[in-house]
């Protein structure tokens, strides 16, 4: 009778030399995708400046006018809807599906270009996070012939997941991110030892895509648009009325970035493949940011982009801000978000980030409540509701925050188990993104 065989111990996994050479690939992996990413993000980043700095100047506007949002999101429409309704891939993942889902094959690579560069710099209200996770999966999978003398049976997850990482290894501030959040998304399906093992092609490979991104940043002085804090807040120990405040906000918070995934789900379900319901919804993110640029006289692009530019004016002077404004910051960018995120094309993360911060600081003039722990807290709570994942959001917010993240430590935590529960109530088990139910076979 045989024995059952026995689980490898992290000692054989590690020093396999199947292990060796996939860390190895995926170093190798890093460097021509991070090269991609940047290249990609700098063309997006110039041809947003361009679409919203200057064409209204060159058309004698010192700032976009409060109408720019509706002809550039019709034009976002108009381009995108052909891309996710005729070309493999469907331009990517649907958003308002969040993360996670099998990778992305190389043949759907293109759609999911098109379709970012379509929607992301004409103002869609999304990020550009998961564009490039995707694209960094199906270039990472191009090398899969190569590979296949690594005999895993999970090489194509594994090898998507390192091309991903590197891809947004830089946006996010760090590149511990996105291994941490791989950490988070693998542990709901795996464990023990593989799990460890699993994480090791991410860390690598987003190291690399961290030098690249900093080298090639460095030398060509091009933009990438990076979610970064060009001022971090002044913060002390948080005290009572920091947390007496801070949790029922980050109950809030939670359930109003659940509210907005679930709106997009219903936009999805409504729109299908429906070309002409995908340029309807592209409209009416572009009444959003026409009716936040008449009610407030600020700039649409303030609600039309992703929101990264949005979080470090928000930080920087957040007394410069109405009570009345950050309202209207919330609510437009919340109905807007949500439409785009069942009908278009980019990240939900980079958007959610600046609901909370815009929550945040109007909760920071509160008396009791500081507005460095309220802005903190807004961040850290929406990161959680809108990736689902605490920790990340928890690492995520202390990037942004710099040297003053240790001492607002405790409500970053306790903000990010509040979010998580209060989202959960609203947000149940989605199903998964139909767009991806059946990938493309890995030798397509």
């Amino acid at each position: 009778m045989e024995q059952a065989q026995q689980p490898a111990s992290l000692r054989q996994l590690l020093l396999a030399p199947a292990t060796l050479r996939l860390l190895g690939l995926s170093a190798l992996v890093g460097i021509p995708v991070s090269l991609f990413a940047f290249g990609f993000v700098s063309l997006e980043h110039e041809l947003q400046h361009w679409v919203w700095h200057t064409a209204p100047d060159l058309l004698g506007y010192d700032r976009a006018p409060w109408w720019w949002g509706l002809p550039t999101l019709a034009l976002a429409g108009l381009l995108a809807a052909p891309i996710i309704t005729r070309m493999a891939g469907g331009g990517g993942h649907v958003p308002a599906y969040g993360f996670g889902g099998p990778p992305t094959m190389p043949r759907e690579t293109p759609s999911v270009i098109l379709a970012a560069l379509a929607c992301l710099p004409l103002g869609v209200m999304l990020g550009p996070e998961a564009p490039l996770m995707a694209m960094g999966s199906g270039l990472a999978l191009l090398t899969l012939r190569a590979a296949k003398r690594i005999a895993q049976p999970e090489l194509a997850t594994v090898l998507g997941m390192a091309g991903s990482t590197a891809a947004i290894s830089t946006i996010f501030g760090s590149p511990l991110i996105p291994v941490v959040m791989v950490l988070e998304g693998a542990a709901l399906v795996a464990g023990g030892a593989r799990l460890f093992v699993l994480i090791l092609p991410a860390l690598v490979s987003s190291g690399v895509g961290a030098l690249v991104f900093t080298g090639f940043g460095h030398w060509t002085g091009l933009g990438i648009g990076a979610l970064t804090l060009p001022k971090e807040p002044a913060a002390g120990l948080p005290d009572a009325g920091d947390f007496l405040w801070g949790i029922p906000m980050a109950a809030l918070i939670g359930v109003v970035i659940a509210l907005g995934k679930s709106a997009g789900l219903r936009v999805h379900r409504w729109t299908g493949t429906s070309a002409q319901r995908i340029i309807l919804c592209a409209v009416a993110v572009g009444v959003c940011v026409t009716g936040y640029a008449l009610i407030t006289g600020r700039s649409p692009e303030e609600v039309a982009l992703s929101g990264q530019n949005t979080v470090g004016q928000l930080a920087a002077d957040p007394s410069s801000w109405a009570v009345g404004a950050l309202v209207a910051l919330t609510v437009f960018k919340l109905i807007g978000w949500s439409i785009a995120l069942g009908s278009l094309r980019g990240g939900p993360i980079f958007p959610s980030i600046m609901i909370g911060a815009s929550i945040g600081i109007a909760f920071g003039s509160l008396p009791g409540f500081g507005m460095a722990p309220a802005l903190a807290a807004g961040i850290c709570a929406a990161g959680v509701a809108g990736t689902r994942l605490p920790v990340t959001g928890v690492v995520l917010a202390a990037a942004l925050l710099g040297k003053e993240a240790s001492t607002l430590m405790p409500l970053l935590v306790i903000s990010a188990v509040t979010a998580l529960l209060a989202s959960t109530l609203i947000d149940r088990q989605r199903p998964a993104d139909p767009a991806h139910l059946q990938p493309a076979p890995a030798d397509a």
